[in-house]
C-alpha cells in the first residue's frame, strides 16, 4: 500500500484548549427532541386485538407504511407498536439530509429521484411541520486524490442530463469558506433538509388521523406465524408496563431497524452501527457571514469515513458521521450512545473545517444506531408467503423507499403487477448473513482497518477491500 499520509484531519487539529471550550457545556442529547416540546403520546396496549395489518417499529420505515396502508385500504384495521416512543431510535437521530441516491447500488438513479419527490410531495400533502427544505447537496472533495472521484461523478451527471456544477479549489472556498475543501460538485436537486424527530412526529400525527391505532412503550417479544399457504392468523406476544396481551392478523409488517429481528431467520443478516453526531449553539449573522454557506447545501466528503453536515433552520451546525462504531457484544443498548472520544474527534473535525468557528460551544451530542447488511441499503425479508414482511432502511430516503417496497410487495398479494422496486435484485435476494458474533466483530474491525488505511493512502484499496468489491458489497458497505 506504500507510506501512509495524514487526512486533511490530522494535519491540521485545532489546539487542545480551542476544542476544550467547544465541549465544556455540551450534554448527551439529541439536538432535535428539544424542538418537540410536550410530544403526543400514545397509548399502552393491554388487551388482546385483532387488526388486518400490524406494523411493529415507530421509526420512519414502520410510520410511512403504515400511513400507506391505510390511504389505500381506509377501511383496514391497521395497528403500529413501538417499544419507545414513535421517532425515538435513528429515525429521530439522524443528521436530516435526505438525499436521491439510496444506498441501494442496485436501484436506478431515477428511483431515487422519484423517491425524493414522492416524500416531499407527501410532506406538502400532509402538513408537518418538519422543515423541509429542497436545499441540494455538495459533495466535497477535502483531499487531493478525491478530485478525480468529483470529476468522475460530474462526467457522469453529465452523461445522464443531472443538473450539477463542478467547482475548482477556489470557486468551492469562495461557496462555502474551509481551508478544507479541494474541490466541490454541487448537485442542486439531489437532497432535502428536513427535522427528523419533527418528521417522524407529524407521520404519526398524520396515521393516527386516519385511523391508524399507535401503541407506544409495547414491546413485541414473539412472532408465530402459520406456515406458508396456511390461512391462520399471525400471532403477536407483546409485553408493557400495563400488561401482557396478545395480537392476532392477517398481516405484519417488520421495521425494527437495529433490534433484533422477530424473525429468527433475519437475526444474522444486519448488525447495529452506531453513528454520532454533535450539534452547535445558534451561529450569530458574524459567524455565518464568516462561512458563506448562502445555500445552506447539504454537505458530505467523500471519504471512507465521511462527514455529514448541514445548518438548521435556528442556525445550528449538526456534523456527523467519521466514526461508525459495532458496539462490543453486537447489541443496541444506552450504553454505547456515550462515546466521548467520538465526541471529541468530531468537535476537532468541525473545527478544522471552519476554524472561523473558535469560540463556538457545542450544545448536543448524540449516537443512532442503524442496521447495516453485508451489502449496502436496506434488507427485505418475507414469511408465511409474503403476508409477513421485513424492511430496515438506513437513513430518512432508504427508510420511505423500503415502505414503498412493502406496500408494493402486499398489493401483490392482492393480486396487482409486479414493480420495479419489487423486482430490484436487492429486493428479491437477501443478502449474505454475518457469521457468528465474535467471528462478525473481527472481521468489521479488519473493513474499519482497511477502510482507514485507503483514506490514507491517496484511496487505494488493499486486497481486503478489492475482494470484497469483487464480491459485490461496493464501496460504501
Amino acid at each position: 500500500m506504500g507510506r501512509l499520509q495524514q487526512t486533511v484531519f490530522e494535519r491540521n487539529v485545532p489546539a487542545r484548549s480551542v476544542v476544550d471550550h467547544a465541549l465544556a457545556r455540551t450534554r448527551q442529547a439529541v439536538v432535535w427532541q428539544d424542538d418537540l416540546g410536550t410530544p403526543a403520546r400514545y397509548p399502552r396496549l393491554s388487551a388482546p386485538l385483532r387488526a388486518d395489518v400490524v406494523v411493529v417499529g415507530g421509526g420512519c420505515t414502520g410510520l410511512w407504511t403504515a400511513l400507506g396502508i391505510k390511504q389505500r385500504d381506509p377501511g383496514a384495521r391497521v395497528l403500529l407498536i413501538e417499544g419507545r416512543s414513535v421517532g425515538w431510535a435513528a429515525s429521530g437521530r439522524d443528521t436530516g439530509l435526505v438525499t436521491a441516491r439510496l444506498d441501494d447500488p442496485a436501484a436506478p438513479q431515477h428511483l431515487g429521484d422519484e423517491n425524493l419527490a414522492a416524500m416531499e410531495h407527501a410532506v406538502a400533502g400532509l402538513g408537518p411541520d418538519c422543515g423541509w427544505a429542497r436545499t441540494g447537496v455538495v459533495d466535497l472533495a477535502v483531499e487531493p486524490h478525491q478530485i478525480d472521484w468529483l470529476q468522475d461523478a460530474a462526467g457522469a451527471a453529465a452523461a445522464a442530463g443531472v443538473p450539477h456544477t463542478f467547482l475548482d479549489r477556489a470557486k468551492m472556498r469562495a461557496e462555502i469558506a474551509s481551508p478544507t475543501y479541494e474541490a466541490g460538485l454541487v448537485r442542486p436537486g439531489a437532497a432535502a433538509l428536513v427535522h427528523p424527530a419533527l418528521l417522524a412526529a407529524g407521520l404519526a400525527r398524520a396515521a393516527a388521523a386516519l385511523g391508524v391505532e399507535i401503541f407506544e412503550d409495547t414491546r413485541v417479544t414473539r412472532l408465530t406465524a402459520p406456515a406458508r399457504g396456511g390461512r391462520g392468523a399471525v400471532v403477536l406476544r407483546t409485553t408493557s408496563p400495563a400488561g401482557e396481551a396478545s395480537v392476532r392478523a392477517d398481516r405484519v409488517v417488520l421495521g425494527t431497524g437495529a433490534f433484533p429481528a422477530l424473525l429468527r431467520r433475519y437475526r444474522r443478516h444486519t448488525v447495529p452501527v452506531y453513528e454520532y453526531a454533535v450539534a452547535t449553539e445558534p451561529l450569530d449573522a458574524e459567524r455565518l457571514g464568516a462561512l458563506g454557506w448562502r445555500g445552506r447545501q447539504g454537505l458530505a466528503d467523500l471519504a471512507n469515513q465521511a462527514h455529514r453536515y448541514r445548518l438548521t433552520t435556528d442556525d445550528r451546525i449538526v456534523f456527523g458521521g467519521y466514526d461508525a462504531v459495532h458496539p462490543h457484544g453486537g447489541r443496541v443498548a444506552r450504553a454505547h450512545e456515550n462515546r466521548p472520544q467520538t465526541a471529541r474527534r468530531l468537535a476537532e473535525h468541525l473545527l478544522t473545517t471552519f476554524p472561523q468557528l473558535e469560540g463556538v460551544r457545542l450544545t448536543h451530542r448524540w449516537a443512532a444506531a442503524t442496521a447495516r447488511c453485508t451489502r449496502p441499503g436496506p434488507l427485505f425479508g418475507q414469511a408465511a408467503g409474503g403476508r409477513v414482511q421485513h424492511a430496515t432502511g438506513p437513513g430518512s430516503a432508504d427508510a420511505h423507499f423500503a415502505a414503498q417496497v412493502v406496500l408494493d410487495r402486499l398489493a401483490v398479494l392482492d393480486g396487482a403487477a409486479e414493480t420495479e422496486r419489487t423486482t430490484l435484485r436487492t429486493v428479491r435476494r437477501v443478502p449474505a448473513p454475518f457469521p457468528p458474533g465474535p467471528v462478525a466483530a473481527a472481521g468489521i474491525r479488519a473493513v474499519d482497518r482497511s477502510l482507514d488505511r485507503a483514506d490514507h493512502s491517496h484511496g487505494r484499496r488493499d486486497a481486503l477491500l478489492r475482494s470484497l468489491d469483487a464480491l459485490g458489497p461496493g464501496r460504501d458497505t
